[in-house]
């Protein structure tokens, strides 16, 4: 990492249509950490289908989609997907990403803070996830911005042929 690299400022803005093409190279370079849904290389999804989820997610009243741009690029999303009945609408679960090559500059940090703002500001009272057990970094995350485990989902995944868990965690806001 460069010192250049740390001079350059961080936009964190809500995605646009516009970004789907580098969107979807991001998720892919994303996906190759072994810690998301997607297996490295599985993701097939084409611009134009992006475009169209990009369209959907920011039509969402309760949603949220945020990106984070460093070096006039993407670096990193949260997503925010809220609760569509009376019952949920109170509640959003988030996906989060960042491009390995920004970790550790508070990237994923400033991405959950501005999901917090989001959430205040329209009242949602309760963010969840699911993290994979195995992901000691962003678990530990998670964890410093106020996340608390719920429960374990037990063999939620296929990983490489082997069984593995996720932890479920909320935070009330």
């Amino acid at each position: 990492m460069t010192a250049e690299r740390k001079s350059m400022p961080m936009i964190i803005r809500p995605i646009d249509v516009s970004d789907a093409e580098a969107f979807l190279e991001l998720n892919k370079r994303i996906d190759e950490s072994g810690f998301m849904l997607h297996e490295p290389g599985e993701r097939k999804t084409t611009v134009e289908q992006q475009k169209q989820a990009i369209e959907r997610a920011s039509s969402e009243e309760r949603s949220a989609f945020f990106v984070a741009e460093s070096d006039y690029q993407l670096a990193g999303f949260i997503a925010a997907f809220g609760g569509k009945m009376k019952r949920n609408q109170h509640s959003a679960y988030l996906a989060l990403g960042v491009h390995d090559a920004f970790h550790g500059q508070g990237m994923a940090t400033k991405l959950i803070t501005k999901v917090y703002e989001w959430a205040e500001a329209i009242s949602i009272s309760r963010l969840e996830l699911t993290v994979i057990k195995d992901n000691v970094k962003a678990l530990k995350l998670y964890q410093k911005m106020g996340f608390q485990i719920e429960g374990e989902k037990v063999h939620s995944l296929m990983i490489d042929g082997k069984p593995v868990n996720e932890y479920y965690m909320y935070k009330l806001v």
